[in-house]
C-alpha cells in the first residue's frame, strides 16, 4: 500500500515513515509543505495520505487545503489528516463530495499505533475513521430540520459510533446491546436518511458522510 506523508516536524515525520514501514506500507514521498505535498499528491496518485494540517510556509491549513485540491483533481483520493487541530470548515469540505476515504484523527488522542495503522487501512479501502472529538466540533449546528432529525438517541449513538469505524460488534460492546439489535438500528438509520441497499455505495460510509455534513 502506498502512503504520502506531510509533516513539518521532522523528527515526528520519521517516526511516522518508520511505523508505516513496519506494517508493510510503502511510503512513496514524506514531504513537510503544502506545495510539495499537493505535488507529491498528485504525481504519485497514493493508495492515501497522511496529511497534517497546518504546514509551511504559513502554519494554517496547506496540509488540508492541499489534499483537498488534490482531492479536486484525483477525485476520491484517500485522505487521513492526522493533527492537534480540528478545521471545521476545512473539514466539512473534506466530506463534502460524498465519496468516502477520509479520515480525521487528532495527534494526542491516537493512543496506540495499532489503532492509526487500522484508520490507515480503513480509509485507504474507502471507508472513515474520526475521532469522537472532531465528530462533536463538526456536529455544532442542528440537525433538527434534515433527516438526521428524525434519529432516536440510541440511532445517533450508534451513527456516532459508526463514524469512528466502529464494527457492529463493536457498537455492541460499547453500548451493552446485541448485535441483532444494531442491526436493526443501522437498518432504520439507512431508511430515515433515505439511504437505498445499492451495489455500487458503501451504505454505512454513506450514512456517516450525512451525518458529519449535518
Amino acid at each position: 500500500m502506498r502512503v504520502v506523508l506531510a509533516e513539518d516536524l521532522a523528527l515526528l515525520r520519521d517516526g511516522l515513515v518508520r511505523l508505516l514501514e513496519a506494517h508493510g506500507f510503502e511510503i512513496v514521498a514524506a514531504v513537510d509543505n503544502g506545495p510539495e505535498l499537493l505535488k507529491a499528491l498528485v504525481d504519485n496518485n497514493p493508495d492515501v495520505a497522511v496529511v497534517d494540517v497546518r504546514l509551511p510556509p504559513t502554519f494554517t491549513d496547506e496540509g488540508l487545503q492541499a489534499a483537498l485540491e488534490a482531492r479536486r483533481r484525483v477525485p476520491g483520493l484517500p485522505v487521513l489528516v492526522l493533527s492537534q487541530y480540528v478545521e471545521q470548515l476545512y473539514a466539512r469540505e473534506l466530506l463534502a463530495d460524498g465519496s468516502g476515504a477520509v479520515g480525521y484523527l487528532l495527534k494526542d488522542r491516537v493512543f496506540d499505533t495499532d489503532q492509526f495503522v487500522e484508520a490507515v487501512r480503513r480509509v485507504a479501502g474507502g471507508g472513515t475513521a474520526m475521532d469522537p472529538e472532531v465528530i462533536a466540533k463538526l456536529l455544532t449546528r442542528s440537525a433538527e430540520t434534515t433527516p438526521l432529525g428524525q434519529l432516536t438517541q440510541r440511532e445517533r449513538e450508534v451513527l456516532e459510533l459508526m463514524a469512528e469505524g466502529r464494527s457492529n460488534a463493536a457498537i455492541a460492546k460499547q453500548l451493552f446491546v446485541s448485535e441483532g439489535a444494531v442491526s436493526k438500528h443501522t437498518t432504520s438509520i439507512f431508511g430515515k436518511l433515505g439511504i437505498m441497499a445499492s451495489d455500487d455505495d458503501n451504505r454505512r460510509v454513506l450514512a456517516v458522510l450525512a451525518y458529519l455534513g449535518a
